[in-house]
């Protein structure tokens, strides 16, 4: 789950300056734990980081560019997952309990619970976040076991981000666990190997935003786990599920990708101080910029497009105009196998024995021996027994 979004800004600075110019005339877009998770799906991607970091909306620069991609969850999806969620929680959240004894060895007994959704009626996010911090750190508040809808924050290019995970666990022996409620099955003990990535590396965000909550606050960010619970339906029932995610690596490339963005002075280096990605909009806020002229901006700032960014980024289909005839169009294993090699003219030039340069000569003889043996294959599958 995602929560609410902060207001403030950061003091501006030479950098804060060149992004708000990026942006153009439009309030920056916060972001939430589904957009910083997109963030390290794509952490060779120029174009999503310098957008991302100033705030960009997305959506909407696509949209008058001509690329318009319909994003987000559907409402069957949104109704599906908070049902699912609710059934997980019920009496006092029971099933969900009995998963968690078994997975992290916790006393049903001696189950504390505190709902974070809001504060002596407060709902506002930074009383929400407070109190969290409070109950979470604070040595002289009483044992919680389950901890749901706490709010953290993480900073992202300057700006704080409001975080909402499902469920925080902490066990008796002071070790915090993230929890996240998906609706997708898991059948056979298996599930959709890209939802599954998809919750991996939501759920390193939240990590990561705990950690930094534990550590401001003055404790071991150690304390917080890196092994994260993933709860979803079981087979083709309503029953639950859970499973334990390893989000170290997740974590890492996070860390690369906000460390990459908060030293953003060296990206906005390379470009010219005139780009922009400003809609131009009218007294009423609707762009008028030409889709022409706002393209050639996008394409002054390289991209690393793969199939994966048609379920993670907004500029999915621009970008994937612009790859058409790329190695990288046809995904990230194909452009890591033919490194160096950008474009698939290329590569069939020198799988047909094209003289390569010299750098491309290891790569090139894999290429001509793969087709070769294509050809032997083909050959033997059309002659007569």
């Amino acid at each position: 789950m995602t929560g609410r979004q902060p207001t403030g800004r950061e003091p501006a600075s030479a950098a804060q300056a060149a992004l708000d110019r990026l942006r153009g005339r439009a309030l920056p877009k916060n972001h939430d734990a589904r957009t910083i998770s997109a963030l390290a799906a794509n952490p060779g991607c120029a174009r999503r980081a310098l957008m991302d970091a100033a705030g960009v909306d997305k959506q909407r620069v696509a949209a008058q560019a001509g690329f318009p991609a319909p994003f987000g969850q559907s409402r069957f999806a949104i109704v599906r997952g908070n049902s699912f969620e609710a059934q997980v929680k019920e009496n006092g959240a029971a099933q969900l309990l009995t998963l968690l004894r078994d997975l992290l060895g916790l006393d049903v007994s001696e189950v504390g619970y505190a709902d974070f959704n809001d504060v002596g009626g407060n709902t506002t996010a930074e009383v929400r976040h407070r109190h969290t911090r409070h109950v979470l750190t604070a040595p002289d508040q009483p044992g919680r076991t389950l901890l749901d809808h706490p709010l953290l924050r993480l900073k992202v290019g300057g700006r704080l981000a409001y975080l909402e995970p499902d469920l925080i666990a902490l066990r008796l022996d002071g070790t915090f666990h993230v929890i996240e409620i998906k609706s997708f099955a898991v059948i056979d003990g298996q599930a959709d190997p890209g939802k599954v990535a998809a919750a991996a590396i939501q759920s390193a965000v939240y990590v990561r935003a705990l950690r930094d909550l534990v550590s401001e606050a003055g404790g071991d960010p150690a304390a917080v786990s890196h092994a994260t619970i993933l709860v979803a339906p079981r087979d083709f029932s309503s029953q639950p599920t859970a499973a334990s995610l390893d989000v170290r690596r997740q974590l890492g490339v996070l860390d690369r990708q906000l460390s990459r963005i908060a030293s953003i002075e060296d990206l906005l280096a390379q470009y010219p101080s005139t780009l922009t990605f400003d809609l131009d909009p009218d007294a009423q806020g609707r762009p008028r910029r030409p889709a022409g002229e706002l393209t050639d901006a996008i394409g002054q700032v390289a991209a690393n497009y793969a199939p994966e960014c048609l379920a993670t980024c907004e500029l999915c289909f621009l970008c994937r105009d612009e790859a058409v005839g790329t190695t990288g169009a046809l995904g990230k294993p194909v452009r890591e196998d033919l490194g160096g090699i950008e474009y698939i003219a290329q590569a069939r030039s020198l799988a047909r024995g094209q003289v390569p340069a010299p750098e491309q000569a290891e790569i090139a003889a894999q290429l001509l021996r793969a087709a070769q043996l294509r050809e032997q294959v083909l050959a033997e599958a059309v002659e007569p027994p």
